[in-house]
């Protein structure tokens, strides 16, 4: 079992299909064939079989898509940490929600790897329902965001930092004076960042909840961008609300206040078990509840660039 077989079994399932694969890893629908067929001779099981619908896999195939990633995972972490480590650097990779990594994670990254001048820090934004595979396949040491609706029996949560999600618009905003009522909330354009963008998130069950259409909802790259929107045209958005604690007091927004506009949540750190983590990870999980972290993830400020490397995220809305 090579990690070559591993990438072209992984790569199957993913796409459902040998040909598939092949165009992933840029190479011939035989030489795939070969790996799988390699796989099956050497665990005398066929794994999946072709169906009208697609693949059908065997129980030892699934098992093997689940080790499959893992391996991959950790023999890619493992790469990642040897080189570090030979260059005298520990790294964390830590996955975030949008929210999280726009409006927390700066002041948590810059306190945190001050404290140790031989870390780097890896941020990369992610869904809240890829924080359970992406912990367990090792592709990433910890994720920090709201918690996954089923986590999983082997991944760890912690809770770490409590906030308001509310409802705020421009000052001349019709929704600024009186108590505003279903119809014109209906009304309203929805000027919102990406976190609104998940069918799953707080903020899109805030929105079903009180009944906003989807044509009715613009979402756009960032929290900030949605609030320059929101500043320009006199829009509505939903927002973390430490976040926009200076313009509430300032009076460049107004919190809209009414049933189910605003919600308490959570944010939690979700990881493998102590005896599996990486002890920069516990160090992490230490500190993130201390006052001091509390306060800067609050508050935010800039990451060096030398102890900070974010990854590239693109998400797309069809």
């Amino acid at each position: 079992m090579t990690p070559a077989q591993l990438r072209a079994y992984s790569a199957v399932v993913r796409h459902g299909s040998v040909h598939g694969a092949a165009q992933e890893l840029n190479m011939s629908d035989a030489g795939v064939s070969t790996h799988v067929a390699q796989l099956r001779k050497e665990f005398n099981d066929p794994l999946f079989t072709p169906t009208a619908s697609g693949l059908a896999f065997t129980p030892g195939g699934l098992r093997l898509a689940s080790r499959a990633t893992e391996i991959l995972g950790l023999q890619q972490q493992t790469v990642i940490e040897v080189g570090e480590a030979a260059r005298g650097r520990r790294l964390l990779n830590i996955a975030a929600s949008s929210s999280f990594a726009e409006h927390a994670a700066p002041g948590l990254i810059e306190l945190f790897a001050a404290r140790a001048n031989d870390l780097s820090v890896e941020l990369s934004v992610h869904p809240t329902s890829e924080f359970k595979n992406l912990v367990e396949s090792r592709a990433v040491d910890i994720a920090l965001g709201p918690q996954a609706a089923s986590p999983s029996g082997i991944i760890a949560v912690r809770p770490f930092l409590n906030y308001q999600l509310i409802t705020v618009a421009a000052p001349n905003n019709p929704l600024a004076s009186g108590l505003p009522t279903p119809a014109l909330l209906q009304e309203q354009q929805w000027l919102l960042g990406p976190s609104a963008g998940s069918s799953t998130g707080a903020e899109a069950k805030m929105l079903r909840d009180i009944g906003i259409a989807e044509s009715s909802q613009r979402i756009f790259q960032s929290d900030a961008a949605a609030l320059e929107e929101v500043h320009r045209s006199a829009g509505v958005t939903l927002s973390i609300g430490f976040a926009v604690a200076a313009d509430l007091a300032a009076g460049r927004l107004v919190q809209i206040k009414a049933p189910g506009l605003q919600i308490a949540s959570q944010w939690c750190a979700s990881t493998l078990p102590p005896a599996a983590r990486q002890p920069a990870v516990s160090e992490l999980l230490r500190f993130i509840t201390t006052p001091r972290c509390t306060q800067a993830m609050i508050r935010g400020s800039g990451v060096g660039v030398t102890r900070f490397r974010p990854k590239v995220h693109v998400t797309l809305w069809s």
